[in-house]
């Protein structure tokens, strides 16, 4: 690593979409720190990742260059009163200036060109692992010690909590370990490692949202969504997570620093392995839009929530 290489934290690193995520970011130069409650798997999956960047850089074995288009090719899309704060129920994003226009549906507009970050070019990728449990305050303050630098947060570690149990069914307990993870771990992870993310040239934090956490999508009669079964843990906890994504956007504007939810849609993951219909999504396709909100350009938008075809409805 040089003094000019982005670095790179993803919660929730050695497995899924956190994993694909910490992939793509490295191969496009990144430093990237996988943030692993067991250091074991940790150093696994890092081991597996450097040998993965080795042999795309040789051309040989699996390739990691499938991952989502470079940054500097990808594009959100909104609607046309969704460029910033203020403009309507509609809004998307809080926006970063008058140049912060995400375009409009249909007829994408590239996002203002990227990377937002500094890439650099012909080093070789640097893959670390730190031991970090967002529930653990200890384990986030030693991970957040141990850094020197930090251009790009990734908030990806998650649980669903019980899939199956109605509001009036479910315990207080059970809301509080998904809010647990899902929302605090959040705010204590992106607290502590605040102070490095503002001394970065182009600091970005994306928090890893889903489309369950959409109030719209649940109170449309025309999406699907709606008739899903109703539930009181998961999807209540995206819902917040995408309040605070917007809070922290506000709070952080004047400092620079980009702050996104992103839903990549249901993957075939072992989050996802106990749902009871086939899921074909891959982790590398998920991870896509986390990756363009991960290396926004420095007019890029913010305080907004984006899945692949741009910005989702609260």
């Amino acid at each position: 690593m040089t003094d000019t290489t982005a670095v790179a934290l993803v919660t929730g690193a050695n497995k899924g979409i956190g994993y694909a995520v910490a992939a793509g970011l490295a191969a496009r130069g990144m430093t990237v720190v996988l943030g692993c409650r067991d250091r074991d798997r940790g150093e696994q999956a890092a081991a597996r990742l450097r040998a993965e960047l080795s042999a795309a850089r040789m051309g040989v074995g699996p390739s990691i260059t499938s991952m989502p288009a470079e940054p500097d090719a990808a594009h959100l899309r909104a609607e046309p009163d969704a460029a910033r704060l203020g403009t309507g129920p509609d809004v998307a994003s809080l926006g970063t200036g008058p140049d912060a226009s995400l375009g409009t549906r249909p007829g994408a507009v590239n996002l203002p060109t990227g990377p937002g970050v500094a890439y650099a070019a012909g080093v070789e990728p640097e893959v670390r692992v730190v031991v970090l449990d967002v529930t653990d305050p200890a384990t986030i303050e030693a991970a957040a010690a141990s850094l020197d630098r930090l251009d790009v947060l990734v908030n990806n570690a998650g649980i669903s909590g019980p899939i199956d149990l109605t509001p009036s069914r479910t315990p207080a307990t059970t809301i509080r370990d998904v809010f647990e993870t899902n929302v605090i771990g959040v705010l204590m992870v992106t607290n502590a490692m605040l102070p490095l993310l503002r001394k970065a040239p182009a600091p970005r934090i994306v928090n890893v949202s889903s489309g369950v956490g959409s109030l719209h999508h649940h109170t449309d009669p025309a999406h699907y969504m709606s008739a899903l079964p109703a539930s009181a843990a998961y999807p209540p906890s995206k819902a917040a997570l995408n309040a605070l994504t917007v809070q922290y956007a506000k709070e952080l504007r004047e400092d620079g620093i980009l702050v996104n939810a992103a839903a990549p849609g249901a993957c075939a993951t072992d989050f996802t392995k106990g749902l009871p219909f086939p899921i074909t999504r891959t982790a590398e396709e998920g991870a896509g839009v986390i990756i363009q909100l991960a290396t926004l350009g420095p007019d890029g938008p913010t305080g907004g929530f984006f899945d692949d075809g741009g910005p989702v409805p609260w």
